[in-house]
């Protein structure tokens, strides 16, 4: 195996001039000039020590400068992540699903889901918070295998979700509702082994605005289409701007 090769020395050339004075400083004959000559080598090659140790350690703090940055970045980035995502389902916070559909409100439409798991309270009161929790945590699970990859899925409240859905037209569109409908079987097909072996549901109200909308007002009509679907018997689909619940599916 070949041993790594050195790092060029920076300083060749003047370790090559002081070779050269030490050689004249060998062969010479007067005396005053010799001693003049190996002082002044002395002096440059400590010169050069010094030098190259202030240089290695310029280069080790360098080093040091770009990791600690590097750790900076990573911190900066980490707070930036728990500003922004909900720290038990690492989905987007209320805050920032809200700021997130103002801004695409501002070049385009987009369509709004709001979710919310069915008889919750009872979960949470029934066997505990901690089962709550794994709920919550598996609801996610479940509407993260069925979202397309452009949509934003963020926790508003407890046990309420809303998903948002950039681009398309034409009320909730039967794309829309068929992606709804896809994520309501997710979770009601889903195993969360409850102490009692009952089945986990959820409520989906769904809105469309056009570009140049706000967050609170489609908001306010997926809620008003989920209270729909939760009155008329839970575990469907409404759609805002049908205002009737889509057949539930075997």
């Amino acid at each position: 195996m070949n041993a790594p090769a050195l790092p060029p020395d920076i300083f060749e050339a003047e370790t090559q001039a002081l070779r050269s004075a030490r050689a004249v400083h060998a062969g010479g004959d007067d005396a005053p000039c010799r001693q003049a000559l190996g002082e002044l080598a002395n002096a440059y090659e400590r010169l050069l020590r010094e030098t190259r140790r202030l240089v290695r350690r310029s280069d080790r703090t360098e080093r040091e400068m770009s990791g600690l940055n590097q750790r900076l970045q990573d911190f900066a980035a980490e707070l930036e992540y728990r500003a922004t995502h909900d720290p038990l389902t690492g989905v987007l916070n209320r805050a920032a699903i809200i700021e997130l559909v103002n801004r695409t409100f501002e070049h385009r439409e987009l369509l709004l889901i709001v979710l919310d798991i069915d008889h919750f309270k009872r979960v949470n009161d029934s066997f505990g918070h901690p089962v709550g929790d794994r709920v919550i945590v598996g609801v996610v699970s479940c509407l993260k295998r069925v979202l397309p990859a452009d949509a934003h899925l963020g926790r508003v409240g407890g046990e309420e979700f809303t998903v948002l859905l950039p681009g398309g037209s034409g009320g909730c569109g039967d794309d829309a509702e068929a992606l709804a409908e896809s994520m309501r079987r997710a979770i009601e097909a889903h195993d969360f082994s409850l102490p009692d072996g009952s089945p986990v549901t959820a409520s989906f109200g769904m809105s469309r605005a056009p570009m140049g909308g706000r967050f609170d007002a489609a908001y306010a009509l997926a809620d008003e289409a989920l209270y729909v679907a939760k009155r008329g018997g839970r575990n469907q689909v409404v759609c805002a701007a049908l205002q009737t619940p889509t057949p539930t599916l075997p």
